[in-house]
């Protein structure tokens, strides 16, 4: 596999204040177009910054970093600004599938119906998808869930979501929400969450999952085990996964950028990482290499008391969920070789290159 060349461009900007984004939406301030959407409570559409239609009160608005956030929050694309529309124009298809899904009393739209309007189903999943990046059928489910917590949350009984949203098996329906909220929707009104933001870098694409006590999770959305991961941290902080803004998240954004740029070689955030007793003292030690060194397995199992146990320390290694600013990738072989990083060696490399180069000689 070719892996991406390595650039120092920057990571994704973290959203803006506030008042900030609610004053350029009411300028329609075009300087905005891509770093926030609006959604508007009153009509629950969510909107680009520039759109035209009458300015909402502050009240009624919260803003979204993406498409898939503003759908998870229960809001459909707006039909005058069409947030969800790239600069090239949305092939008809595209859009009467999003009017039918908006226009379906319960949101969906089945393949069979699909094939009572002509369109293939086939047909429809692939061009949906080559637009907008998602298939129909996970625009559809996002808008559906997003309506749903949205009604739990307001107080509307379970049964009568379940209902309204399509759901014709109780437990499907509970099934179906806990995969995307991580909790039936008895609880999700008194759910307490893990905020989550995906987050560019140079080396990919991150997600950061935070709460009060800290970052919990910070790892590249392509590392094998991470549905796995998510899955623990739920079970054991008895929380859902939810994405959201926090000021831990925007300083992991920060950070990340300042890191990748040069320009920081040491973090400092609140940190909440959860594992035994023993890996917290393992992932301890590791925050103790200097950026721009390495240790090996033996010097990291000396250092923190078990001198033969060189595995159980690559096993802690590996349990590290809060990747770069706990610097696993920092312990290498004796013999100076790579060696397990499931985020691949190809960025452990890189990550290592990145803080040599910029980390002064002693």
């Amino acid at each position: 596999m070719i892996q991406p060349e390595f650039s120092m461009s920057a990571a994704r900007p973290r959203l803006p204040q506030f008042r900030t984004m609610y004053r350029a939406l009411s300028q329609r301030d075009a300087a905005y177009e891509g770093v926030f959407f609006t959604g508007v409570k009153t009509t629950g559409v969510f909107c680009r910054p520039t759109c035209k239609a009458k300015k909402p009160k502050v009240e009624n608005v919260e803003f979204f970093a993406t498409v898939s956030e503003a759908l998870h929050g229960g809001y459909r694309p707006c039909r005058l600004c069409r947030p969800m529309d790239a600069t090239k124009p949305v092939p008809p298809l595209v859009e009467r599938l999003r009017r039918a899904a908006e226009d379906a009393e319960d949101g969906r739209v089945s393949d069979k119906e699909l094939v009572a309007m002509g369109i293939d189903p086939s047909t429809a999943r692939r061009q949906f998808k080559a637009y907008h990046g998602m298939t129909f059928h996970a625009f559809q489910r996002a808008r559906r869930m997003g309506l749903a917590l949205r009604d739990v949350k307001a107080g509307k009984p379970v049964i009568e979501v379940q209902l309204d949203r399509g759901y014709e098996s109780t437990s499907g329906f509970r099934e179906a929400f806990a995969r995307i909220f991580g909790q039936p929707p008895l609880g999700a009104k008194q759910r307490t969450c893990l905020l989550a933001r995906r987050i560019e870098t140079p080396l990919g694409t991150m997600l950061a999952l935070a709460d009060d006590a800290g970052l919990r999770l910070l790892e590249f959305v392509d590392r094998r085990g991470l549905e796995r991961e998510i899955a623990g941290l739920r079970r054991r902080l008895k929380c859902s996964v939810v994405p959201g803004n926090h000021a831990t998240l925007d300083a992991v954004a920060t950070q990340l950028e300042r890191y990748f740029a040069g320009r920081l070689t040491r973090f400092e955030l609140p940190l909440a990482p959860v594992g035994s007793a023993f890996q917290l003292k393992v992932w301890a030690e590791l925050q103790c290499i200097p950026s721009g060194c390495t240790r090996s397995y033996l010097e990291m199992a000396r250092a923190v008391g078990v001198p033969k146990a060189a595995r159980a320390i690559g096993r802690a290694n590996g349990s590290n969920m809060i990747a770069i600013v706990i610097p696993c990738h920092r312990v290498i072989q004796a013999d100076g070789s790579l060696c397990g990083y499931a985020g691949g060696l190809w960025r452990k490399q890189r990550l290592l290159d990145l803080e040599r180069q910029y980390t002064p000689a002693s």
